[in-house]
Order: structure tokens, then sequence, then C-alpha cells
């Protein structure tokens, strides 16, 4: 083997392979002058395999200097490609002998596509090659395109190629849209260079110069399908940094309609031609340098091509990019805040593009923008193309107020707001300044936003992308892109607020009453708008500090109402609203509602009717508002029982929650049920429960009880599972023999059977039988099919039967995805001796997996805790299990027993996380 050396010209320090016009030389002198072609072809795999394992470590180091820049890195990578192709392509015309000799008139160039052909290469992107010729393929092009290929592939890339002629790519490019952006964007690498140079003659003569508008029509096309498979959002927590919206595919689309009508190469030359200002060029630039420094770190942490910024990915790339923890906010966060900022800067820009375009007649305007009556506009606002826009610059600067009128303006005509228009918007941000923001007019337009014309999501959604909103509301800058690591919101603390509002807006159009029949109907009743909706733009505005949210909102929203025009009266109840927005949440999901001393301390905390209907309709929208699949007619049922018992309260006063009256009431409902029962048998029944059961349960699950108790053996088990669509679940209910441990030994079979518990009651009867229910979803969330409930009966019974046994089944289970793995939760454990008359109240907030809720239960019993029920609360990795227990003597727990049951539910949840951590 002949001893690799590096002759001049080489520049010292730099890698060979980013030195192209020095590679050639250097191969020249690796290569022996003569040798059969397979000792010749591999010493240069070989030559070429060195100089790019010299060369990539030194890229990914220079890229380590400049984390948040990948300008230079995809240059590099780009570079390094040319360079080995350029070589292997010199190795196959000159160094191996070829089947047949080239013939005179052999011609070949190779030319980059995609994504390297714009000299833009992540660490593993795809090697996009067309080899072109004049004519048909000749025996020595093909001879040439092969040895070249096998080369590639022994140096182990990923190669993508095509070999055309150039009347083949003309016609390819007329028919498929995807071929012809390929060719757009070509790039010459080595070979005949005059063959590319007539491609792209041909092709802007012949094509290119007259099917602008339908080639922009086809990208948008394309772009918008495109967003719609990755979810709609500019701000889906796990976006995809190539395809989604605000990625770097939405930037190469302006590229490639820039250069299809413009022909120029790089989007800097958009400026002279005024489609970019210099400062949006900037901007564009900025984005698009950050979008491909995440881009390559996702694939140098993968070790693969990877554009999915999974949340497991996302705390490695901001480590990468050197973003650090700060008070109240992880490092991942001030990442995706980060991200979600460019990717709104991508939406700006493409915006001002696509609207340049519209202007100048080669984009089409909608044409139901353009047959649409439209209302006259008043000064210094212009009607241009169907678009708001400003007739006199200095004049529109001279009142700042003007700033807001142009939203209002634009609601009142239902006009779109034109781009010229907010660049000026965007670039005068400055004029709103103390005065204006608290200047009385200023607060009559924004809140007559809010409240006049029935869609305020539109304007507020402008304003923030403009940066208006945070400019009048300056307290609403930090939430801004604000991302919440975990997976239970689904949306950017801005956006979230957006979705809040807007669900308010749809159930006052009425667009929602079917679906939230009690939420209409409070809302039809009257409600304060002013404060509701300053609520809901508000309630969030705490987020992303180390104090708690709820009482920092409350804080800031007492310097923000009076700003808005709100009387003090108004500023108290938004400032109640905000620091109490969390509790009916809370309460309906981590408390039981069948318990008169939760009602009666709710209500006590309500103080007014006023007050429950605000806070209803605020917690309402901000639990719909934080994902698509949240809401669901559990959490209804819920609320809508927790309104219910409140109001009553509230209306007939706290003696209204009497135990006995409701027991009483709940056996004479069973009496009517079950009236084909024989007098004796029934008597029976109504008498062998305790007041509890009478008061957690409905009739329904009474009549349950009642007939699977009925004629039961001391050692039989019996099982009803039965679909509960009025509750999102499948309702499970067990009668067997009471006995220590019960309530987790059903935990167990439940969690063998992949079923998340959502809501449990447990009861023993005066005869000594244990009457549970339990509420359970699959693992989407939702009751679980009724053809599976057979099995799933099967499978409950074999475990509580011994056959299975539960703590060695879940040992392979209970395991935490990787993508879930880098979420924090720090266990929180609380006792509650005053939150209910008969019960101790434990609160486990941690973080959830499959057989967690088996795993407290069984550290509970081991300690001989009686478990009464169970509420669980599951907000994405997260899980807070609230239980109401008795000591074996059925008193309440004192501080000694707490302090032993603390050490005991962290012990088992210390070990249970330990085991699912484990491959």
């Amino acid at each position: 083997m002949t001893k690799t050396t590096t002759p001049a010209p080489v520049t010292a320090g730099i890698p060979l392979l980013l030195q192209p016009e020095a590679v050639l030389p250097a191969l020249e002198a690796a290569l022996p002058p003569a040798g059969d072609d397979r000792s010749l072809r591999a010493l240069a795999v070989q030559f070429l395999q060195e100089a790019r394992a010299a060369a990539t470590p030194w890229i990914e180091a220079d890229f380590a200097g400049h984390p948040r820049n990948g300008r230079d890195t995809i240059t590099h990578y780009a570079t390094m490609t040319d360079s080995i192709v350029q070589a292997v392509f010199h190795v196959a015309t000159t160094r191996l002998p070829l089947a047949e000799k080239p013939a005179k008139g052999d011609r070949l160039a190779v030319l980059a596509v995609g994504g390297y052909g714009r000299s833009e290469m992540a660490p593993y992107s795809d090697v996009d090659l067309l080899f072109l010729t004049p004519r048909k393929i000749t025996g020595w092009a093909e001879g040439v395109i092969q040895t070249m290929l096998y080369m590639l592939w022994d140096l182990k890339l990923k190669v993508g190629h095509s070999s055309r002629t150039i009347e083949d790519c003309l016609k390819l490019a007329k028919e498929d849209v995807t071929i012809r952006t390929a060719l757009l964007e070509q790039r010459y690498i080595v070979g005949n260079e005059p063959l590319s140079v007539q491609l792209n003659e041909k092709l802007r003569r012949d094509l290119f110069r007259t099917t602008g508008p339908e080639f922009i029509e086809a990208k948008l096309a394309e772009r918008a399908e495109r967003h719609k498979r990755q979810g709609g959002q500019r701000y889906v927590l796990e976006p995809n940094v190539k395809e989604g919206k605000g990625g770097l595919r939405d930037l190469q689309t302006l590229y490639w309609i820039a250069k299809y009508i413009h022909g120029v190469n790089k989007a800097a030359e958009l400026v002279p031609l005024g489609v970019f200002t210099r400062e949006e060029y900037d901007r564009f630039r900025s984005a698009e340098d950050y979008l491909w420094a995440v881009r390559c770190h996702l694939h140098l942490i993968a070790g693969r091509a990877a554009d999915q910024l999974t949340f497991d990915m996302q705390v490695e790339v901001a480590r990468r990019m050197g973003y650090a923890d700060s008070a109240g906010r992880r490092a991942v966060e001030v990442f995706m805040q980060d991200y979600f900022r460019h990717a709104t800067v991508v939406g700006e820009v493409t915006r001002i593009f696509l609207t340049a375009l519209e202007s100048r007649h080669v984009k089409r305007a909608p044409l139901v923008r353009m047959l649409r009556r439209r209302k006259p506009l008043k000064p210094p606002f212009v009607d241009d193309n169907g678009r708001i826009n400003i007739s006199d610059t200095k004049a529109f600067l001279a009142d700042p107020l003007n700033m807001l009128r142009i939203f209002e303006e634009a609601l009142r005509t239902g006009l779109l707001i034109h781009p010229e228009a907010m660049r000026i918007l965007s670039a005068h941000l400055d004029i709103i300044d103390d005065e204006m923001r608290n200047n009385r007019e200023a607060a009559r337009i924004f809140l007559g936003l809010l409240l006049k014309h029935g869609n305020p999501e539109r304007p507020l959604r402008r304003m923030n992308e403009l940066g208006i909103l945070s400019a009048f509301i300056p307290e609403f800058e930090p939430i801004v892109a604000m991302m919440q690591f975990n997976m239970y919101h689904s949306y950017t603390v801005d956006e979230h607020t957006l979705q809040v509002i807007s669900t308010a807006a749809q159930l006052e159009r009425g667009e929602l009453t079917e679906e939230l029949p009690l939420t209409s109907k409070i809302l039809n009743a009257g409600v304060n708008r002013r404060v509701l909706y300053v609520t809901l733009l508000l309630h969030d505005i705490g987020k992303g500090r180390p104090e708690d949210h709820s009482i920092l909102g409350a804080q800031i929203a007492r310097k923000v109402c009076p700003r808005l025009g709100l009387t003090a009266e108004e500023t108290e109840t938004v400032e109640w609203l905000i620091r109490h927005h969390l509790q009916m949440s809370d309460v309906a999901q981590k408390r039981d509602l069948s318990d008169p001393a939760t009602i009666r301390e709710f209500a006590k905390q309500m103080k007014t009717r006023k007050r429950l209907d605000l806070l209803t309709i605020l917690t309402v929208c901000d639990i719909r508002g934080v994902g698509p699949s949240v809401w669901n007619n559990w959490k209804a049922s819920l609320l809508r029982r927790l309104y219910t018992e409140t109001s009553r309260a509230l209306e007939h006063g706290l003696e209204a929650l009497n135990r006995e009256q409701r027991t009483d009431e709940a056996r004479r409902a069973l009496r009517e049920r079950l009236a084909d029962w024989e007098p004796r048998e029934l008597r029976s029944e109504l008498a062998r429960h305790y007041p509890p059961y009478w008061q957690g349960l409905s009739t329904e699950a009474h009549a349950i009880f009642a007939n699977l108790l009925r004629g039961l053996g001391p050692d039989e088990i019996r099982i009803d599972l039965h679909p509960d669509p009025d509750h999102d679940a499948t309702r499970a209910a067990f009668v067997l023999a009471d006995h220590p441990g019960i309530f987790s030994r059903l935990a167990g079979a439940l969690a063998l059977v992949g079923a998340n518990v959502v809501d449990a009651r447990t009861y023993t009867s005066k005869d000594g039988y244990a009457t549970a229910i339990f509420w359970i979803q699959d693992a989407e969330g939702h009751p679980f099919e009724e053809d599976r409930l057979p099995r799933l009966l099967r499978m409950i019974d074999r475990t509580l039967a011994g056959e299975v046994v539960a703590r060695d089944a879940l040992k392979d289970r209970d395991k935490v995805k990787k993508r879930e793995s880098q979420f924090r939760f720090p266990t929180h454990i609380t006792f509650d001796n005053d939150g209910s008359e008969l019960y101790t109240i434990i609160e486990v907030d941690t973080r959830d997996r499959p057989g967690l809720l088996y795993d407290l239960t069984r550290a509970l019993a081991a300690q001989n805790i009686y478990i009464a029920s169970a509420m669980i609360a599951t907000y994405g990795a997260q899980v807070v299990d609230s239980f109401y227990v008795k000591d074996m003597f059925g008193l309440k727990l004192g501080k000694t027993k707490e302090e032993t049951l603390e050490r005991k539910l962290r012990e088992a949840i210390s070990r249970g996380a330990e085991r699912a951590a484990q491959p």
C-alpha cells in the first residue's frame, strides 16, 4: 500500500477535503502510477475515507465553536462532498480502464440537485446527483456513472441519482413539479460545464419564463398540504425542523419561487429587487442559520438523518447549543422559545414575500377577496388589492393610536392587513410608549377588539406575531413562544392563550352549545364580558418565573387592568380569578365530589355565584385550550357536578349539604329502580351498606352492585365491565369478599390489561363484601372498545384468581419511553385531615408510569391503610393521585403515621422509577 502524502498547496489546519483545489494533486500523489483497476479503486476509496475521517471531526469541532449558527457547517459538508465527487469522477475518467472509450462528442456533467444543489448539507443528508449527457447515454458515460456510484457507495454515502439527457430533463420537468424543482436548483460540480449552462438556458427559456404563476400555485399547494400533515400549527411542541410550519422547507419554498421568477441564486439578491428590505433579509438569514444549526445538531445526536425535535432530542440540542437553566425555567424551555420565535420570523418573511408576488400579479389574489363587497375605510387607511394598507405613512405615525386602529378597521371591514402596512407596524413599535399604554382611547380600542366584533382571536394573533401585543402590554412579552416542557400542553403559552380566547368566542357565537351546554347557558345568562376576556388574556401571564404563576399573574393583572380601563371592582375580580384559575379544575379532578366537605369548602372560597360562573367559563376554556385531546366527557361531568353542587350550596346555604339527606335520597332512588325485587330482598340490600356508599355513587352504580351482590358466594368474584360514554371511560365494577389490600390487588389486575384508572371508589358492606368501582381508559385516553371487553375480563379474572402475579408481570411493562425520559417531575406528597370529615386525603404528585397506582396502593396496604376512594388526575407524563384513607381502626392518620407513610410511598416511587428506567 502506498503511503498517502499531502502535497502543496494545502492550508495548514484545514482538512484537505475543504480545499477542493488541493484534493486531486494529493490523490494523485497517493496513487501508484499504474496498477489494476480493483486495487486502484480500493486505494482511491481508502484515501478518500481517511480524508473524510479527518474532515468530519474538524467540521464538528468547528460547529461546536458556533453552535447556534449552521451556515458555515452546512457549507463545509457540501464542500467536502464536492471534493469527494470530483475526486471520484477524476479516478473514473482518468485512472480506471473503462469497457468503452469515449467517442467523439461524448460528454458528461455531474450536477448536484436538491439541498446539495444549494450547497446545503446536514451531516447525514443524501447526496443527490444528476448525471447529464447531451444525447442518449453512451457506453462510456454509463461506465463512468457506474464506477462513480460504486465508489461513492464504498464510501458509505447515501446517494440519490438520475441519468438524463437535456431533452429528458425538459420533458420530465414539464410533467412533474418535483423534478422541475430539483432541476431549478441544480449546480455544476464536475465534468462538462457547458452542458450545465445549456440545461440552465433551455429550462429558463422554454419552461420557467412562461410558467411562473403555475409553479407558484403548485409550490404553495404543496406547502399547505405539508403543513396539514405536520399538524397545521407553527407551535407544535415536537416540531419537524425540515418539514414543519416555520421550518427550513418554508424558506426553501421562498428560494425556489424567487429563483423561478427572478432568476436569483441567493435570497440576498431579492433586496435590490425590493422584495425584502435589508432588515427583513437579515431576519430571514438569521432564522435560516439558526434552523440549520438545530438540524445539524439533530443529525449528530442521532447519528443519522433526523428532523423531528422530539422531547428527548430537545434537551440534548439545548445543551449542545449552550442553553442553561434559569430561574423558573429549564434550558430546554429557553431553547424552544428561541426556536419558535425563529419559526415565527419564517412565517412573517413568507407572508411578505407572497404578497409582494401578488401585488405584482405573479400570484393570483384569492377570488373570494376580489368579489367581496367592501366597506369604505377610514383615513389614513386605503384598500390595496383587497387588503388594508396605509395611504400616508407620515400621517399614520403621527398618531400612535393608529397602531391599534388598523386592527379595528380590519375587523370592521373584514379585510386583511397588507404586508406593507405590517412592515410599517413592525418597524415602529417604539411609538407605543407609556403615554399610549395609559391612554383611555387606546384602552377603548383594545377592549373593543376583544369584545365588539365576535372574533378577538384574529386581531390578537396578528398583533402577537407583529409584536404589537407585547409592545402595548409589555408584561405579555415573556410568554411569547414560551414552551412548557411537558406532554400535557400542546401549545406555547401565548398560543394557548389565543386558543382559550377563541373557545370563549366560539361559545358566545353559539358554536359549542351542544358540546358545552352548561357553559353556554352560563354565558347566555350574562356575565361581565370585560372581566372574562381580560382574565382569559392574562390568566397565564405569570408563567416562566420561579414564583407560583397564579399568584404572580394576579399581581401583574393588578397593574395591567387599570391601564385597560377596568374599574377597581373589575380589577379585583380579574385578580381573584387569575389567582384561583386552577382551583376548580383541581377540586373537580383531585377531590371526592361526593364528600360534602369538598363542596362546602369550595363554596366558601367562591363566596358568590358571579365568581363561580366566571371561574367555570375560565376553567372550561382553559382546559380546552391545552390541546385537542385534553377535554373529554369525564372532565365535563366532574366540572358539571362541582358547579351544580356548589350553586345549590350558594343558593340554599351550606347546610343544604347534608349527609343524612343524601343517603335517604339515594336509598329512595334505588328502591324505585329495583321495584321488581322482593320486598324482603330489597330491604336487605338497602340495609347492608354504610352512608359513604350511598353518598359516593350514582343510582345506576347502586343498581349494578345490587345485582352483582345478589346471591354472591363467600369465595366468588363477580365483575361487570361496561362502556360509560358519559364519562369517556369504561366502568369496571367488582364485588368479592373484603380483605386487606383489595384496592391494590384490583389496581394491579387493571394495570396488567393496560388500563389507566381515572377514578375509583371502594366500599365495604356491613356483611363483609367489597364493592369496588373503577373508571378506566385505554392507552389513548378512550373507553375500551366493546369487542375487547371479554378478553379484558378473562385477564382480570386470571389475575384475581392468582394465576398471574401483577408484581412480577408488570416488571417488563413498566418502562418509560425514550421520548419521555427527559421530563422532570419532583415528587410532592401532602396529607390533609381537614378536607374530609371521615378520611385523611393523601395527594401524591409525581411522574406517571403504568404500574405507579399499583405500587402506591401496595405501599399503603402494607401499612394497613384502608383506601376508600382514589382520584387520578393525569397531565401528560405527570400524575396526581389522591387517596381518601383511614387507618386500621377506622380513624384519620396521625402525624407519626403520616411521616412513616410518606417515607414508604417515596421508596415505592423511587424503586419503580429505577425499574422503569432500566433498558
